[in-house]
């Protein structure tokens, strides 16, 4: 593919724009919410990431990452007319048909963002043509305000009608003109925003931490594990369940999810 446009979203953390370079696969090509791809810097290896953009918009697909190891710091050196290695999608989706008529709650954390922006913008796009959804939420953290992805998005939700946009930063990480929260995610959602578990779907995407003090928050909510959706990419590696690396017993994360319900990661192992 090519990158097409790159993105500074935050310190370390870049957005691609990638397009197929073969006019066919292009056309051919097609991917779900929630799906991931690997994607390769040559000669540095490879990474796992969402396909961060909605399967609405499909001129182009988009990844977004934190330069951590050798190939997301190859990446990260790459510009716009480079050339970047893509093979997906895989995984599983977000049922996005089952929530028809439903609420729904996003609630993410720092670079946690992507996969869930992919579902959001889904999800807005299907509302808008034939109103499929009620009311949409999302709630939003990092650590910092210079931590915060996809800025110029947040601003859009908040200005979008029957959309109700709730942001936050860790405590310290607020700046004198900040207009948001100051609060740990879990900790706003369930003291400062306090959703109704009526007729809504929550989804959740962060650090394993944040994900398992989120649950318990939605559950004291009165929220019920088949209301609780996450994602797991953090865990993958190969894509294909052969390296074992995602492994949780006899569940292999990159190909029975990476999206799972609270109740199904509650049938797991507890070694996630």
């Amino acid at each position: 593919m090519t990158i097409t446009k790159v993105i500074n979203e935050a310190p370390g953390i870049k957005t691609f724009h990638l397009n197929f370079q073969d006019e066919e696969v292009a056309k051919n090509f097609s991917f779900e919410t929630g799906q991931f791809g690997e994607y390769s810097a040559f000669g540095a290896g490879e990474s796992t990431f969402c396909i961060a953009s909605s399967p609405t918009r499909p001129d182009h697909i988009e990844c977004c990452f934190r330069e951590t190891g050798k190939n997301t710091a190859a990446l990260a050196n790459l510009t716009e007319g480079d050339t970047i290695g893509f093979r997906g999608p895989y995984g599983n989706t977000f049922p996005i048909d089952d929530w028809k008529g439903k609420n729904l709650i996003f609630i993410g954390g720092g670079i946690a963002l992507p996969p869930l922006r992919s579902v959001i913008w889904n999800c807005l796009d299907l509302r808008e043509q034939d109103g499929r959804f009620e009311h949409i939420s999302v709630v939003y953290g990092a650590k910092s305000v210079a931590d915060l992805v996809y800025k110029r998005e947040i601003e859009e939700w908040n200005e979008m009608e029957n959309v109700t946009m709730v942001k936050t930063v860790d405590p310290g990480g607020e700046t004198e003109d900040w207009d948001g929260h100051v609060g740990f995610v879990p900790h706003v959602l369930e003291n400062d925003f306090k959703p109704s578990p009526e007729n809504t779907i929550a989804i959740v995407c962060g650090p394993p931490i944040m994900i398992k003090f989120t649950f318990e928050a939605l559950e004291r909510l009165g929220f019920s594990q088949d209301q609780m959706v996450t994602t797991m990419e953090n865990r993958m590696k190969c894509g294909i369940g052969k390296c074992g690396r995602c492994n949780i017993g006899s569940t292999y994360v990159c190909i029975d999810g990476p999206v799972f319900t609270a109740t199904e990661l509650a049938a797991l192992p507890n070694d996630f």
